[in-house]
């Protein structure tokens, strides 16, 4: 196969589609914008596994290190388990590409995007989802694409297309969106507290902005020459269907009608029991039978709410589930807040810590430390199921980050509020929306730890039922209506602005229209829940909790911090276990000291302050005697600063020998005499004795 080449202009870079030259036994694409290069590999498997019942995708996202010209950290120097950044990016592709393969698809299908070369400008992510896109379309799969995928930025008032990282750090937004030709796919963002309009335009400006590299793909996949995949839809058996809705639909009206969530679904586990039969003696149409099952299951909760009829639960279409809270709820905590919406429920406390407890990130743009962390654990039992527990899945580290996201926004400056923070949100109960119950539950335990946030933060999430032309809106949706709707549009913000958006479809898009429509109703809900968490706890605590650490800071000329430090680190270390304090130093002569006790604190601050203090000649300390010479005493007088008490400054009288007067580890007053140009300190205790007489 030649090489195909297509160029499209995209933001302020070229973007390059490539294939034919690389892993021709898979259907490949190099993309490259800047000199940041993404190779996407796509392969499928040719028939179905028995008993298969669902789409099989995977995306695998891979960084290497050596993209960057970099040699990766730890004892292996080879890449092992994904980043963060890695995982999150398959996720985004995943969400992006899986809505567009049709029912009944059950092929394996695997995506593998590759970065190769990784520049100081273009993030690869968004390279990684055009390559999937292109694949997919080379490949003849059933794939409904090509999908286009872009990030937007906003400053002054103006969006940004794809901007760099320096310009994303600091833009008002960083927002990812992904679409076809017609319709808005997936979006992912973060915000500055920016009103609906904003964030509806900067998704209509991507989602236009893409639509060359939409005519790209197309134009590639026309000249290689696209040979479909050899599948056809399954046919639909009528009687069975009819036999399905026959047995089903009555009972399972009745069971979506019940509240509860638990004895909902053990009512509808009773109506599945009752269809196992028409699957037949060996089971042999028993996905099928399924499929059909979860038809009736979708028409009947959808149809009602389409109709206006109450929801599952009872609600209105814009009504948000009863709320409690309480705060403090965690006495050896630095913060904690239990928040419960409905049935879903969660724990989440916040830590503070010092700088040494900020993450150290490896990542392919260079290692930096993170001093903000939001951990989201979803253990089995919140979902009423037994399940393995074990390594972090990559659903907690995706609603992990989204929380993170929404709450970013509202943190104080590292310079007014020194402490590296870590959030924990253990989810106890789980029905709909448990990554907004954790960005809630983390705005309070902020509050309750006394962090001084610019405002609390409130997450909801929102979904849809379509059909046709008619489209319903629903707010703070269930679980049943997150798994048999439409969409699942996350978002949060404080009573200013949005701080964080997510949106997944599972149909073919969106419009415009929906979109508004959908953050519209988002806002009053979360002006709603705000008002919620006011009743409990309406800003942070002005007492910090007695178990954190209290960070004083305070500056030093640069050129005093070896003294601080001292060779080998002996004047630091001594101070550390003098006071029991720890002491971070910038480059710049920042100083920060952390310790639990506050007088501790004190102590290390007064002690830093004397070592960078000049001596001065007169001037009086108490020392402690170091070692003894035949000539005299060396005196420490400040941490890492000696001087010399001669034999004859010892006392009035004649001293033979040193020891007669003094022992190492005695605390002696002395006097400054001199310091000398090399920074030699002579002292005397004489001295003293003659201004007493």
């Amino acid at each position: 196969m030649k090489l195909i080449r297509k160029e499209v202009q995209f933001g302020k870079h070229l973007l390059t589609l490539e294939t034919g030259e690389i892993a021709k036994q898979a259907f490949s694409v190099m993309v490259r914008m800047g000199d940041t290069m993404v190779l996407t590999a796509v392969t499928a498997s040719k028939g179905v596994k028995p008993g298969q019942d669902f789409f099989p995708l995977t995306v695998d996202f891979v960084e290497r290190s050596y993209a960057a010209g970099r040699i990766p950290g730890g004892f292996f120097k080879r890449e092992a388990r994904p980043s963060e950044k890695a995982i999150l990016t398959s996720r985004l592709i995943d969400r992006a590409m899986r809505p567009l393969f049709p029912k009944g698809f059950y092929n394996e299908v695997q995506v593998v995007p590759t970065v190769l070369s990784a520049d100081d400008e273009v993030d690869p992510d968004i390279l990684g989802m055009i390559g999937a896109s292109a694949a997919l379309t080379l490949s003849g799969l059933p794939f409904q694409g090509p999908v286009g995928a872009a990030r937007v930025g906003y400053k002054d008032g103006a969006f940004i297309l794809n901007p760099s990282y320096q310009e994303t750090a600091e833009s008002d937004l960083n927002l990812v969106v992904a679409g076809t030709a017609s319709s808005v796919l997936m979006v992912e963002s973060e915000a500055k507290m920016l009103p609906e309009s904003v964030m509806l335009d900067a998704v209509m400006f991507g989602h236009q902005a893409m639509q060359p590299v939409i005519e790209a793909i197309l134009a590639l996949a026309a000249e290689a020459g696209v040979q479909p995949w050899p599948w056809t839809p399954p046919q639909k058996d009528e009687a069975l269907e009819t036999a399905v809705r026959a047995v089903a639909e009555q009972p399972l009206n009745e069971a979506y009608s019940i509240p509860d969530k638990q004895a909902r679904q053990d009512a509808v586990a009773q109506v599945r029991e009752r269809v196992a039969h028409l699957a037949g003696e060996n089971g042999e149409r028993a996905n099928e039978v399924q499929g059909l099952f979860s038809s009736v299951e979708k028409r009947i909760v959808r149809g009602r709410i389409l109709d206006a009829q109450p929801r599952i639960d009872g609600r209105s279409t814009r009504q948000v589930r009863p709320i409690t809270i309480r705060t403090g709820v965690l006495p050896r905590t630095h913060g904690s807040a239990l928040f419960t919406r409905g049935e879903t429920q969660a724990i989440v406390v916040t830590t503070l810590g010092t700088e040494r407890d900020a993450q150290l990130i490896d990542a392919l743009e260079g290692e930096f430390r993170d001093g903000f962390m939001l951990h989201y654990n979803f253990p089995p039992y919140c979902v009423g199921e037994t399940g393995r527990m074990g390594a972090t899945k990559r659903r907690e580290i995706g609603h992990g980050r989204l929380a993170k996201r929404a709450l970013a926004a509202v943190l104080p400056a590292k310079t007014a509020f020194p402490y590296t923070l870590r959030i924990v949100s253990e989810i106890t109960e789980s029905n709909g929306s448990s990554s907004m119950a954790t960005v809630c539950g983390g705005s309070l335990a902020l509050m309750d730890a006394g962090v001084p946030i610019k405002e609390p933060v409130a997450g909801i999430a929102m979904g849809l039922i379509t059909d046709g032309g008619r489209f319903a809106v629903l707010s703070d949706i269930l679980g049943d209506e997150d798994h048999l709707g439409d969409m699942d549009f996350k978002v949060a913000g404080t009573a200013s602005g949005v701080t964080a958006l997510q949106m997944d479809i599972k149909v073919l898009g969106i419009t415009g229209q929906i979109m508004q429509a959908a953050l519209e109703q988002a806002r009053e809900g979360r002006v709603h829940i705000l008002g919620e968490m006011a009743k409990a706890l309406s800003a942070p605590r002005e007492q910090m909790s007695d178990y954190a650490p209290r960070i004083l800071t305070m500056r030093i000329h640069p050129d005093k911090i070896r003294d601080v430090i001292g060779k080998g680190g002996v004047t630091i270390r001594g101070i550390t276990e003098q006071t029991g304090a720890t002491i971070d130093i910038d480059d710049d002569g920042t100083v920060r000291i952390a310790s639990v006790d506050r007088a501790a604190g004190e102590e290390a601050r007064a002690m830093i302050e004397r070592i960078t203090s000049d001596i001065e000649v007169g001037m009086v300390y108490e020392g402690r005697v170091a070692r003894l010479m035949d000539f005299g005493a060396f005196v420490t007088i400040l941490p890492g600063r000696d001087g010399l008490l001669h034999i004859s400054q010892i006392s009035e009288e004649r001293v033979e020998r040193v020891s007669d007067k003094l022992a190492e580890g005695d605390v002696v007053r002395v006097k400054v005499l001199e310091v000398d140009k090399q920074g030699r300190i002579r002292l005397s205790m004489k001295a003293l004795n003659e201004e007493a007489v």
